[in-house]
Protein backbone atom coordinates (compact mmCIF):
# COMPACT_ATOMS: atom_id res chain seq x y z
CA UNK A 1 0.00 0.00 0.00
CA UNK A 2 2.62 2.46 1.08
CA UNK A 3 5.48 4.23 -0.37
CA UNK A 4 9.01 3.11 1.30
CA UNK A 5 10.68 5.82 3.16
CA UNK A 6 13.14 6.00 0.44
CA UNK A 7 10.14 7.17 -1.99
CA UNK A 8 9.48 10.64 -0.03
CA UNK A 9 10.51 13.23 -2.55
CA UNK A 10 11.26 15.33 0.51
CA UNK A 11 12.71 13.35 3.47
CA UNK A 12 10.79 15.53 5.69
CA UNK A 13 7.98 14.20 8.33
CA UNK A 14 5.66 16.49 10.59
CA UNK A 15 5.44 14.84 13.54
CA UNK A 16 2.31 13.48 15.38
CA UNK A 17 1.94 16.22 18.21
CA UNK A 18 -1.32 15.14 20.30
CA UNK A 19 -3.54 17.85 22.00
CA UNK A 20 -4.41 19.81 19.19
CA UNK A 21 -1.28 20.53 17.27
CA UNK A 22 -0.88 18.53 14.44
CA UNK A 23 -3.87 18.91 12.19
CA UNK A 24 -5.65 17.45 8.72
CA UNK A 25 -4.52 20.79 7.11
CA UNK A 26 -1.02 20.61 8.53
CA UNK A 27 -0.74 16.90 7.52
CA UNK A 28 -1.68 17.99 4.13
CA UNK A 29 0.52 20.55 3.63
CA UNK A 30 3.36 18.95 4.71
CA UNK A 31 2.34 16.02 2.00
CA UNK A 32 2.07 18.50 -0.79
CA UNK A 33 5.59 19.82 -0.16
CA UNK A 34 6.83 16.39 -1.19
CA UNK A 35 7.34 15.02 2.70
CA UNK A 36 4.77 12.83 4.97
CA UNK A 37 2.61 14.23 7.25
CA UNK A 38 1.21 12.49 10.75
CA UNK A 39 -2.06 12.65 12.69
CA UNK A 40 -1.69 12.60 16.40
CA UNK A 41 -4.21 9.77 17.96
CA UNK A 42 -2.95 9.69 21.03
CA UNK A 43 -6.01 11.45 23.55
CA UNK A 44 -8.50 11.00 20.36
CA UNK A 45 -11.17 8.38 20.60
CA UNK A 46 -11.32 5.81 17.63
CA UNK A 47 -14.06 7.92 16.11
CA UNK A 48 -12.39 11.46 16.43
CA UNK A 49 -9.74 9.33 14.73
CA UNK A 50 -11.37 7.93 12.27
CA UNK A 51 -12.90 11.86 11.26
CA UNK A 52 -9.50 13.33 11.08
CA UNK A 53 -8.56 10.14 8.70
CA UNK A 54 -11.24 11.19 6.92
CA UNK A 55 -11.11 15.29 6.60
CA UNK A 56 -7.07 14.64 5.24
CA UNK A 57 -8.44 12.10 2.72
CA UNK A 58 -10.03 14.89 1.38
CA UNK A 59 -7.18 17.41 1.30
CA UNK A 60 -4.35 15.01 -0.32
CA UNK A 61 -4.26 12.11 -2.04
CA UNK A 62 -0.78 11.08 -0.77
CA UNK A 63 -0.17 8.58 1.48
CA UNK A 64 -0.02 9.71 5.37
CA UNK A 65 0.65 8.34 8.89
CA UNK A 66 -1.20 7.72 12.14
CA UNK A 67 0.82 7.92 15.70
CA UNK A 68 -0.63 6.17 18.50
CA UNK A 69 -0.27 5.78 21.98
CA UNK A 70 0.42 2.35 23.23
CA UNK A 71 -0.95 1.29 26.85
CA UNK A 72 1.90 1.66 29.35
CA UNK A 73 2.91 -0.96 32.01
CA UNK A 74 2.62 0.33 35.95
CA UNK A 75 4.21 3.36 37.00
CA UNK A 76 4.04 5.16 40.47
CA UNK A 77 0.10 5.16 40.23
CA UNK A 78 -0.13 4.88 44.13
CA UNK A 79 1.05 7.89 44.62
CA UNK A 80 -0.79 10.10 42.24
CA UNK A 81 -3.55 11.05 45.44
CA UNK A 82 -0.65 12.15 47.24
CA UNK A 83 0.10 14.85 44.27
CA UNK A 84 -3.40 15.64 44.09
CA UNK A 85 -3.15 17.05 47.45
CA UNK A 86 -0.40 19.23 46.28
CA UNK A 87 -2.05 20.59 43.47
CA UNK A 88 -5.18 21.64 45.52
CA UNK A 89 -4.41 24.90 45.92
CA UNK A 90 -3.82 25.55 42.33
CA UNK A 91 -7.03 23.90 41.45
CA UNK A 92 -8.51 26.32 43.82
CA UNK A 93 -6.74 29.39 42.42
CA UNK A 94 -8.80 28.32 38.86
CA UNK A 95 -11.86 26.98 40.13
CA UNK A 96 -11.55 23.60 39.03
CA UNK A 97 -12.33 20.52 40.63
CA UNK A 98 -9.40 17.69 40.50
CA UNK A 99 -10.80 14.06 40.05
CA UNK A 100 -10.67 12.40 43.08
CA UNK A 101 -9.81 8.96 41.50
CA UNK A 102 -8.46 8.23 37.88
CA UNK A 103 -9.68 5.11 36.03
CA UNK A 104 -7.19 3.30 33.67
CA UNK A 105 -6.93 4.18 30.54
CA UNK A 106 -5.63 2.39 27.40
CA UNK A 107 -6.49 5.39 25.01
CA UNK A 108 -8.66 3.52 22.68
CA UNK A 109 -5.79 1.50 21.63
CA UNK A 110 -8.13 -1.92 20.49
CA UNK A 111 -10.90 0.46 19.21
CA UNK A 112 -8.00 2.35 16.91
CA UNK A 113 -6.44 -0.80 16.06
CA UNK A 114 -9.68 -2.87 14.81
CA UNK A 115 -10.31 0.80 12.83
CA UNK A 116 -6.96 1.05 11.10
CA UNK A 117 -7.28 -3.03 10.46
CA UNK A 118 -10.48 -2.56 8.60
CA UNK A 119 -9.58 0.69 6.65
CA UNK A 120 -6.16 0.82 7.03
CA UNK A 121 -3.65 3.91 5.95
CA UNK A 122 -0.32 3.76 4.78
CA UNK A 123 1.73 4.25 7.56
CA UNK A 124 1.16 3.55 11.34
CA UNK A 125 3.95 4.90 14.33
CA UNK A 126 4.17 3.96 17.85
CA UNK A 127 4.56 6.00 20.94
CA UNK A 128 5.46 4.67 24.58
CA UNK A 129 6.00 1.09 23.65
CA UNK A 130 5.21 -1.62 20.82
CA UNK A 131 2.58 -3.22 19.19
CA UNK A 132 2.46 -6.90 20.16
CA UNK A 133 3.58 -9.27 17.40
CA UNK A 134 0.20 -10.45 16.51
CA UNK A 135 -1.11 -6.86 16.18
CA UNK A 136 1.59 -5.93 14.27
CA UNK A 137 1.06 -9.17 11.68
CA UNK A 138 -2.69 -8.02 11.30
CA UNK A 139 -1.67 -4.16 10.22
CA UNK A 140 1.25 -5.39 8.09
CA UNK A 141 -1.62 -7.83 6.34
CA UNK A 142 -3.33 -5.25 5.35
CA UNK A 143 -0.18 -3.08 3.99
CA UNK A 144 0.61 -0.73 7.06
CA UNK A 145 4.52 0.15 7.23
CA UNK A 146 4.91 0.31 11.01
CA UNK A 147 7.42 2.99 12.49
CA UNK A 148 8.28 2.43 16.35
CA UNK A 149 9.34 5.35 18.63
CA UNK A 150 12.78 4.52 20.15
CA UNK A 151 14.84 6.25 22.52
CA UNK A 152 17.64 3.68 23.19
CA UNK A 153 19.33 0.92 21.67
CA UNK A 154 17.52 -1.58 23.65
CA UNK A 155 14.33 -0.18 22.76
CA UNK A 156 15.41 -0.52 18.93
CA UNK A 157 16.38 -4.63 19.34
CA UNK A 158 13.04 -4.73 20.97
CA UNK A 159 10.97 -2.73 17.97
CA UNK A 160 12.76 -4.53 15.07
CA UNK A 161 12.02 -8.12 16.66
CA UNK A 162 8.13 -6.90 17.06
CA UNK A 163 8.32 -6.91 13.75
CA UNK A 164 8.76 -2.73 12.73
CA UNK A 165 9.75 -1.56 9.45
CA UNK A 166 11.13 1.25 10.46
CA UNK A 167 12.37 3.52 13.39
CA UNK A 168 11.77 6.86 14.52
CA UNK A 169 14.70 7.53 16.53
CA UNK A 170 13.92 10.21 19.15
CA UNK A 171 16.76 12.40 21.29
CA UNK A 172 16.34 14.27 24.16
CA UNK A 173 16.36 17.22 22.10
CA UNK A 174 12.59 16.75 20.90
CA UNK A 175 9.66 18.27 22.48
CA UNK A 176 7.01 17.13 24.28
CA UNK A 177 6.95 13.30 25.52
CA UNK A 178 9.85 11.43 25.31
CA UNK A 179 8.96 8.07 23.83
CA UNK A 180 10.15 5.86 26.43
CA UNK A 181 8.92 2.22 26.66
CA UNK A 182 7.95 2.16 30.23
CA UNK A 183 6.82 5.14 32.22
CA UNK A 184 9.17 4.78 34.93
CA UNK A 185 12.10 5.19 32.73
CA UNK A 186 14.47 8.01 33.10
CA UNK A 187 15.03 9.16 29.25
CA UNK A 188 18.71 9.21 27.91
CA UNK A 189 20.50 12.37 27.99
CA UNK A 190 22.66 11.07 25.03
CA UNK A 191 22.45 13.35 21.72
CA UNK A 192 20.45 12.33 18.64
CA UNK A 193 23.10 12.23 16.05
CA UNK A 194 25.05 10.10 18.97
CA UNK A 195 22.06 8.24 19.42
CA UNK A 196 21.38 7.53 15.98
CA UNK A 197 24.60 5.75 15.80
CA UNK A 198 24.14 3.86 18.76
CA UNK A 199 20.70 2.81 17.13
CA UNK A 200 22.32 2.30 14.05
CA UNK A 201 25.24 -0.06 15.43
CA UNK A 202 22.07 -2.93 16.23
CA UNK A 203 19.51 -2.68 13.13
CA UNK A 204 19.55 -2.21 9.43
CA UNK A 205 16.30 -0.63 9.94
CA UNK A 206 15.56 2.80 8.30
CA UNK A 207 16.28 5.67 10.72
CA UNK A 208 13.83 8.73 11.13
CA UNK A 209 15.66 11.20 13.28
CA UNK A 210 13.78 13.11 15.50
CA UNK A 211 14.88 16.15 18.04
CA UNK A 212 16.20 19.56 17.97
CA UNK A 213 16.08 19.79 14.24
CA UNK A 214 15.00 23.40 13.63
CA UNK A 215 17.54 24.35 10.91
CA UNK A 216 18.91 23.41 7.55
CA UNK A 217 22.60 22.27 9.05
CA UNK A 218 21.03 20.31 11.94
CA UNK A 219 18.34 18.34 9.34
CA UNK A 220 21.92 17.66 6.97
CA UNK A 221 23.57 16.55 10.04
CA UNK A 222 21.16 13.84 10.69
CA UNK A 223 20.97 12.66 6.93
CA UNK A 224 24.59 12.30 7.13
CA UNK A 225 24.97 10.76 10.26
CA UNK A 226 22.56 7.98 8.96
CA UNK A 227 18.91 8.42 8.74
CA UNK A 228 16.42 8.17 6.18
CA UNK A 229 14.24 11.05 7.30
CA UNK A 230 13.89 13.55 9.37
CA UNK A 231 10.83 14.04 11.93
CA UNK A 232 10.16 18.00 13.23
CA UNK A 233 7.49 18.84 15.26
CA UNK A 234 8.64 22.29 17.05
CA UNK A 235 9.20 23.39 13.79
CA UNK A 236 5.84 23.33 12.48
CA UNK A 237 3.99 24.91 15.85
CA UNK A 238 4.03 28.10 14.51
CA UNK A 239 2.83 27.28 11.16
CA UNK A 240 -0.70 28.93 9.49
CA UNK A 241 -2.06 25.08 9.63
CA UNK A 242 -0.87 24.35 13.31
CA UNK A 243 -3.46 24.11 15.95
CA UNK A 244 -1.07 25.48 18.51
CA UNK A 245 -2.88 28.31 20.39
CA UNK A 246 -1.76 31.74 20.09
CA UNK A 247 -0.19 31.83 23.64
CA UNK A 248 1.99 28.56 22.70
CA UNK A 249 2.97 30.49 19.52
CA UNK A 250 4.17 33.16 21.70
CA UNK A 251 6.15 31.91 24.30
CA UNK A 252 8.08 29.59 21.67
CA UNK A 253 10.13 32.79 20.47
CA UNK A 254 9.79 35.21 23.91
CA UNK A 255 12.65 36.40 25.20
CA UNK A 256 14.31 34.11 27.50
CA UNK A 257 12.38 31.03 27.01
CA UNK A 258 14.39 27.92 27.78
CA UNK A 259 12.86 23.99 28.30
CA UNK A 260 13.53 21.70 30.73
CA UNK A 261 12.41 18.48 30.76
CA UNK A 262 8.91 17.74 33.60
CA UNK A 263 6.75 15.21 35.00
CA UNK A 264 4.88 17.33 36.37
CA UNK A 265 1.84 17.58 33.88
CA UNK A 266 1.10 14.18 32.72
CA UNK A 267 3.59 11.97 34.78
CA UNK A 268 5.94 11.06 31.81
CA UNK A 269 8.60 12.99 31.22
CA UNK A 270 8.47 15.58 28.63
CA UNK A 271 10.52 19.00 27.31
CA UNK A 272 8.76 22.20 27.43
CA UNK A 273 9.05 25.65 27.61
CA UNK A 274 9.91 26.01 31.68
CA UNK A 275 7.43 28.41 33.84
CA UNK A 276 6.20 28.57 37.10
CA UNK A 277 4.21 25.71 37.32
CA UNK A 278 6.73 23.44 36.29
CA UNK A 279 8.93 24.53 39.06
CA UNK A 280 6.33 24.79 41.61
CA UNK A 281 5.30 21.46 41.49
CA UNK A 282 8.19 19.20 38.78
CA UNK A 283 9.63 17.80 41.90
CA UNK A 284 6.48 16.36 43.23
CA UNK A 285 4.92 14.75 40.10
CA UNK A 286 5.21 10.84 40.01
CA UNK A 287 6.12 8.69 37.35
CA UNK A 288 2.20 7.93 36.24
CA UNK A 289 0.95 8.38 33.31
CA UNK A 290 -1.62 8.70 31.92
CA UNK A 291 -3.10 8.85 35.75
CA UNK A 292 -1.17 12.71 36.03
CA UNK A 293 -2.55 13.56 32.66
CA UNK A 294 -6.17 13.22 33.56
CA UNK A 295 -5.33 14.61 37.08
CA UNK A 296 -3.85 17.92 35.90
CA UNK A 297 -6.14 18.41 32.76
CA UNK A 298 -8.55 20.99 34.79
CA UNK A 299 -5.62 23.27 35.57
CA UNK A 300 -4.41 23.31 32.29
CA UNK A 301 -7.54 23.43 31.03
CA UNK A 302 -8.55 26.62 32.43
CA UNK A 303 -5.17 27.61 32.07
CA UNK A 304 -5.19 27.49 28.06
CA UNK A 305 -8.42 29.22 27.96
CA UNK A 306 -7.14 32.22 29.61
CA UNK A 307 -3.69 31.52 27.53
CA UNK A 308 -1.68 31.86 31.10
CA UNK A 309 1.97 30.58 30.42
CA UNK A 310 2.78 30.53 33.64
CA UNK A 311 0.72 27.51 34.10
CA UNK A 312 -0.69 25.71 30.76
CA UNK A 313 1.81 23.35 29.13
CA UNK A 314 4.26 24.46 26.36
CA UNK A 315 5.67 21.22 24.98
CA UNK A 316 8.60 22.68 22.91
CA UNK A 317 12.61 21.38 21.52
CA UNK A 318 15.24 23.00 22.06
CA UNK A 319 15.42 24.60 18.43
CA UNK A 320 12.03 26.73 19.59
CA UNK A 321 13.39 29.60 18.92
CA UNK A 322 14.09 29.22 15.73
CA UNK A 323 10.03 27.93 14.72
CA UNK A 324 8.93 30.20 12.13
CA UNK A 325 5.44 31.52 11.12
CA UNK A 326 3.83 30.88 7.66
CA UNK A 327 2.44 27.86 5.21
CA UNK A 328 3.78 24.44 6.51
CA UNK A 329 4.62 23.61 2.82
CA UNK A 330 6.79 26.71 2.56
CA UNK A 331 8.58 25.82 6.05
CA UNK A 332 9.22 22.59 4.80
CA UNK A 333 10.89 23.49 1.32
CA UNK A 334 12.73 26.37 2.94
CA UNK A 335 14.13 24.05 5.49
CA UNK A 336 15.10 21.08 2.89
CA UNK A 337 16.73 23.43 0.66
CA UNK A 338 18.48 25.08 3.50
CA UNK A 339 19.85 21.30 4.33
CA UNK A 340 20.88 20.61 0.87
CA UNK A 341 23.27 23.63 1.09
Amino acid sequence: MAEGLAGLAVPVIAAPMAGGPSTPELVAAVNGAGGLGFLAAGYKSAAAMAEQIAAVRKLTDRPVGVNLFVPGGPGEDAAVPGYREVLLPEAGRWGVELPAAVRPDRDGWEAKLALLTADPVPYVSYTFGLPTAAEAAALRAVGTVQIGTVTSAAEARAAEAVGMDALCVQGPEAGGHRGTHQVADEPGSTPLLQLLGEVRAVTRLPLIAAGGLGDGGRIAAALAAGAAAVQLGTAYLRADESGASAAHRAALVAAGSATVVTRAYTGRAARGLRNAFIDRYGASAPKAYPAVHHLTAPIRGAAAKAGDTGTMHLWAGTAHAQARTGPAAEITGELWRAAQG
